[in-house]
């Protein structure tokens, strides 16, 4: 068994535009053609990133969409390139997966924009499930918004608050003293069981605390995946008797298969925390996969431009300090699942090419690559049977 380590991290949302199917996605009815996460937010703010655009970030995005993004465009000193998915979403686990080798076989179920959105037979489960009399929402909504407008009545009827988006997800939302956070998961448990087998991909449980005027989502959300539907990288990994870490949410991504240690915590920072104890303790020949979820879901969807590059530059830290830790032999991969650009109309993740930034693999420019790619490209360097579709561009 090889000694060398391989570290995957993926920015969640961080894309980089020039997806060739974009007009196939919209938001608000709009197509998806011309977002791009980070160029848009480099050119409302020069972004300072030393350490990934060392590896070459800039030159990833010009290469995947040819705009500029100010403020990136260092001559690259690391593996760079852009990666194209062919999954038919723009969702987490479909990025995820592709990522690990497995791109979805099938179309995902997605609720109508309409209220409800939910067909009559499925609330009634749900609201048996929850025993309750009904629920609340049954629309396309923001977590946040919906929480502030419905956080009253859910706490007057003890009916808990369901609601969907573009995504092929299916969101619950309730107060964790005055409903319970234990009967939130079983009951998102519940109703994951009802929606998978319609190709729903994720039931989320959407907890949050406060008062009618300052209720606010906890950083204790679960989400309940469909599982991959074939064995991923995760899984041959361990089948080989590597030890796996998951950092974030792969656990739930991944419906925690294939997985030897999780590394779960309260914000980024917390995860920031545990990659970086990792890059010093993760065993010889381990996987760690990492996801950092808040580009997305506090910047990203909330469309907050300011919050999200503050955050690329704070991460742009936790990717130098992580090179700095990290042995001869080991690689490090920095990629993305879906773009989110927070200057676009919406509020939906954008259909986009992501960035691949390699440390440990030389200079070079890989140039357009596929999702799967990467998975094939992690597998041969920790010395794996070979996963999915993928090539190796190591």
């Amino acid at each position: 068994m090889t000694d060398r380590r391989a570290f995957l991290i993926v920015m969640d949302s961080v894309g980089i535009g020039g997806a060739p199917d974009a007009g196939a996605y919209f938001n608000d009815g709009l197509p998806d053609t011309g977002a791009n996460t980070l160029a848009h937010i480099a050119q409302a703010r020069p972004l300072i990133m030393p350490h990934l655009d060392a590896l070459g970030l800039g030159a990833a995005i010009r290469l995947a969409s040819g705009e500029a993004a100010p403020g990136l465009g260092a001559r690259p000193q690391g593996l760079w390139g852009a990666a194209t998915e062919v999954s038919r979403g723009k969702d987490t686990p479909s990025g995820h997966w592709e990522i690990a080798g497995v791109p979805v076989p099938w179309d995902w179920h997605y609720f109508p924009d309409a209220r409800p959105a939910f067909p009559a037979d499925l609330t009634q489960r749900i609201a048996q499930a929850a025993g309750t009399g009904g629920i609340l929402g049954n629309e396309h909504a923001s977590g946040t918004e919906i929480i502030a407008r419905l956080g009253a009545e859910h706490l007057r009827s003890g009916w808990p608050i369901c609601y969907t988006s573009a995504d092929s997800v299916l969101q619950i939302a309730a107060h964790e003293d005055a409903f319970g956070l234990d009967r939130l998961y079983r009951l998102c448990q519940d109703v994951a069981a009802m929606v998978h087998p319609m190709r729903v991909g994720r039931v989320i449980a959407r907890p949050f605390l406060g008062a009618e005027g300052s209720f606010a989502r906890t950083p204790n959300r679960r989400d309940y995946a469909i599982a991959p539907p074939g064995p991923t990288l995760l899984d041959v990994a361990q089948e080989a008797g590597r030890a796996t870490h998951a950092v974030g949410k792969i656990g739930d991504i991944f419906s925690h298969r294939g997985i030897s240690a999780l590394h779960k915590g309260r914000s980024d920072a917390d995860l920031a925390g545990h990659l970086l104890a990792l890059a010093d303790q993760a065993e010889p020949g381990s996987l760690t996969f990492a996801n950092f979820v808040e580009f997305d879901s506090l910047y990203g969807h909330r469309r907050d431009v300011a919050g999200y590059a503050a955050a690329l530059e704070w991460f742009d830290g936790v990717a130098g300090a992580l090179m700095a830790r990290l042995r001869p032999g080991d690689l490090a991969i920095f990629t993305a699942d879906h773009g989110n650009d927070p200057t676009w109309h919406g509020t939906d993740h954008t259909r986009e090419r992501v960035p691949v930034l390699g440390w440990g693999c030389g200079v070079r420019e890989i140039g357009q690559v596929g999702f799967a790619d990467i998975a094939a490209s992690v597998a041969a360097h920790l010395g794996l049977p070979s996963v999915g579709p993928g090539r190796s561009f190591l």
